[in-house]
């Protein structure tokens, strides 16, 4: 017989209630066998007197009876018991037997079944709004995570269909001079960085979605004034406001932080417009906030920016040489480092990125 939980608690409650039975039947037999039972009221005596009998312990005959008779009472009280704790048992595991069939019929292809219980707010509610929980967040990276591969096939299928057919329509020509072979090259090879581009990107995402292995002490001010200096000639007003931001964390993903949103506020401006990159400390956390004029930016949209290979019909697209990982690469460089990300568009265009990640390392860290 399999060993149920239902099964031992039933046998957890009959033997508790058989082993309190005997403890009372027990008590019960030595009260009356050594207590003397109080004498029967006098006899007047023929004499004239009264005559009191001596107190008499109980006859042997009685105290069996009464031993007979209690164990039978507790036999049948035993037997009772084990019935009531079987359906006692049964009622109160039920809730537990519907979630284990439900949690049977859940699969990697059915993740939107929840368990969904009702009734008193208990342990057993609170352990299926737990598990719900868990659900939801396993069904929203299940989803998340097919979203990222069939969007990283096509991104990486695309430009490889693009090189076969040139290569193809060039090797077709039988009239193909160098020059002509040269071009399809270059194209070629302008593709195959754009593969080099997007391949790193994927795998720098990958790496932040992982979390942190070490940290170190770092000033998100020196990262970003080191990011600013590839762009000495652009051709926008900038506001740079650096002022110290220590902090912790991986050195090389903050750097490609710092670097993705400075560049995505150059790609996707308007000719004449305005950058603003500032740091600081605020409540003992280091703040990055980059800003840009650009086109404008639909509020209930801006959501979109951190997932991966998002277009924005009316705003941000991943033309202009982007791949469409940018913001998307910020928010798990964000989370790895327990930050907090903060994607604002402006009522005139453009967008205001505010990262926030926690304190630096003491000095006797």
């Amino acid at each position: 017989m399999r060993r149920t939980v239902r099964l031992r608690l039933t046998a957890l409650y009959g033997g508790l209630f058989l082993m309190a039975g005997v403890v009372l039947v027990v008590l019960i037999y030595l009260l009356v066998r050594y207590s003397p039972f109080p004498a029967p009221p006098a006899a007047p005596d023929p004499l004239g007197g009264l005559s009191v009998p001596e107190p008499q312990p109980p006859r042997p005959d009685t105290l069996s009876r009464l031993l007979v008779n209690s164990l039978i009472a507790l036999a049948v009280m035993a037997g009772a018991a084990a019935v009531l704790g079987w359906v006692t048992a049964g009622r109160v595991l039920r809730p537990l037997g519907e979630m284990t069939a439900t949690v049977r019929r859940i699969t990697a292809d059915r993740l939107d079944r929840r368990l969904a219980a009702t009734g008193p707010d208990d342990e057993l509610k609170g352990l299926a709004d737990t598990f719900d929980a868990l659900l939801d967040r396993l069904e929203a990276a299940f989803t998340a995570q097919r979203r990222f591969v069939a969007n990283a096939s096509h991104e990486l299928r695309t430009p490889l269909t693009l090189q076969r057919a040139m290569a193809e329509v060039a090797l077709a020509d039988p009239d193909a001079d160098a020059q002509a072979l040269r071009g399809v090259l270059e194209r070629v090879v302008a593709a195959g960085k754009h593969q080099e581009r997007l391949i790193e990107a994927l795998l720098v995402l990958a790496r932040s979605q992982q979390g942190l292995d070490q940290r170190q002490p770092l000033d998100l001010a020196e990262i970003a004034a080191e990011a600013l200096d590839p762009h000495p000639g652009i051709d926008l007003e900038t506001d740079l406001r650096l002022g110290p931001a220590p902090a912790s964390g991986d050195r090389a993903l903050l750097e490609r932080l710092v670097t993705n949103l400075i560049d995505n506020a150059v790609r996707y401006n308007v000719p004449g417009g305005r950058i603003e990159v500032e740091t600081a400390t605020r409540a003992g956390r280091a703040v990055l906030r980059v800003a840009n004029s650009g086109p404008v930016i639909p509020p209930e949209q801006a959501h979109l920016l951190t997932q991966p290979f998002q277009r924005l019909e009316g705003g941000r697209r991943a033309g202009r040489d982007g791949l469409g990982l940018g913001l998307s690469i910020v928010a798990a460089i964000v989370e790895a480092h327990d930050g907090t990300l903060d994607v604002t568009p402006l009522p005139d265009g453009g967008l205001d990125v505010t990262v926030t990640v926690g304190q630096a390392l003491s000095s006797s860290a």
